[in-house]
């Protein structure tokens, strides 16, 4: 495990953004961890006392810097005011008139009331992204709902898929992934908006509905037999869905193996001593083993509980068939890939102590992304951001 750089300027593709971000607990946050790494400027606006709700989530040194708030709220600054008061509105308005991007997950009509719905904020900066985190699409009847990553995972399909591959009842991923997901879609769309404000010198307002993301993320595959009209009803790609699609046993623990080619395929059941099954007419093509992949994966695992993981991946590697260790959540900490790239680091929080961080994981060769600041307390920068704007704190 090794350090992370300290404090320094920012660097990355985004140096010189700045970015006024409203929005809360994981789905915002996530998409401006990665703008903040990527060298933007993200000042993370808090209502007063107690901030953001991440904060509480897990324990931690100081009581106010959870592991989960820690994971997404590195590389941004933390101002705390309340736009309901004169003098709150009055630092938010001075804020977003030095803005590139304004990011939030507040119900729009919320904001307009309180004076920063779009046009509100475009009167201030002509230019401005305007970036609106939501539940659900503007126009439809759940337009106005609440949304939370256990509804949209339900409301999507996605919990479905659980119950589609078990025969049991649905289940959530035990994953923000709803959340995460849509977060991404946030992050693409900010750059999007900022890549046409950079060609065109014009802001927009940019939506990103979470709902109908996950739901283009979930669906992609799993539309499967409903893509062509008339569909035939057989919603879920069935690979994925197999109950045998899983880690697959071996005498001292798990592997993951995926042969792909009819190549691999062959010459992997050669090596589990069943040479005979890739001659069989249901795995001898692709669209074959599509059809038939919870008897193909159910022979992977009488192959695969034969031998020990090590000897399984020494094989396959010189076989050249993808397969992977099974890894554990402990394990993970110390998987030597991920030690050898240095991908977990460690770095010092001048109130939280030692603690442990994940390097960005995508690499710029000429912008390369940074680590540079700790999470911050609640309003650990109301002085230095509010006095730049000749405000009082």
């Amino acid at each position: 495990m090794t350090d992370a750089p300290r404090t320094g300027p920012p660097s990355g593709p985004l140096a010189g953004v700045r970015i006024i971000d409203m929005s809360t607990v994981v789905l915002g946050p996530f998409a401006t961890l990665i703008l903040a790494d990527l060298g933007a400027e993200v000042i993370k606006i808090e209502p007063p006392g107690k901030g953001d709700t991440m904060r509480y989530a897990g324990a931690s040194p100081t009581g106010d810097l959870g592991p989960i708030y820690m994971a997404l709220n590195r590389n941004k600054r933390s101002v705390t005011l309340d736009a309901k008061t004169p003098g709150g509105k009055a630092a938010l308005t001075q804020l977003l008139k030095t803005a590139d991007v304004f990011f939030h997950n507040v119900r729009l009509a919320g904001m307009e009331r309180l004076g920063f719905g779009y046009e509100q904020v475009k009167a201030l900066k002509d230019d401005i992204v305007y970036v609106h985190c939501a539940g659900f699409g503007q126009g439809g009847p759940y337009e106005k709902r609440q949304a939370y990553d256990d509804l949209i995972q339900g409301a999507s399909g996605f919990a479905d898929l659980n119950a589609i591959r078990s025969g049991g009842r649905p289940e959530y991923a035990a994953s923000l992934v709803a959340d995460k997901t849509a977060g991404l879609f946030a992050t693409y769309a900010t750059l999007a908006a900022m890549f046409h404000k950079a060609t065109t010198g014009k802001g927009q307002f940019v939506q990103v509905p979470m709902l109908e993301c996950f739901t283009f993320f979930n669906m992609v595959e799993n539309l499967y037999g409903e893509t062509f009209m008339p569909g035939n009803g057989k919603l879920a790609y069935t690979r994925s869905v197999n109950p045998n699609r899983r880690p697959y046993p071996t005498t001292d623990g798990y592997i993951g193996l995926v042969p792909y080619s009819d190549q691999q395929w062959a010459t992997f059941f050669e090596i589990g001593g069943m040479p005979d099954v890739f001659q069989d007419p249901r795995f001898n093509t692709y669209a074959a083993r599509t059809e038939n992949t919870g008897a193909l994966y159910a022979l992977i695992e009488d192959v695969t509980a034969k031998r020990s993981t090590d000897e399984w991946l020494a094989l396959l590697d010189k076989a050249n068939i993808p397969a992977m260790r099974y890894n554990t959540l402990p394990q993970v900490l110390t998987d030597a890939h991920l030690v050898a790239t240095g991908f977990f680091q460690e770095a010092e929080h001048p109130e939280a102590g030692r603690y442990r961080t994940m390097k960005h994981p995508v690499h710029f060769a000429a912008t390369p992304a940074s680590l540079r600041l700790p999470p911050p307390r609640p309003g650990a920068d109301n002085e230095m951001i509010l006095e730049s704007l000749g405000l009082g704190v």
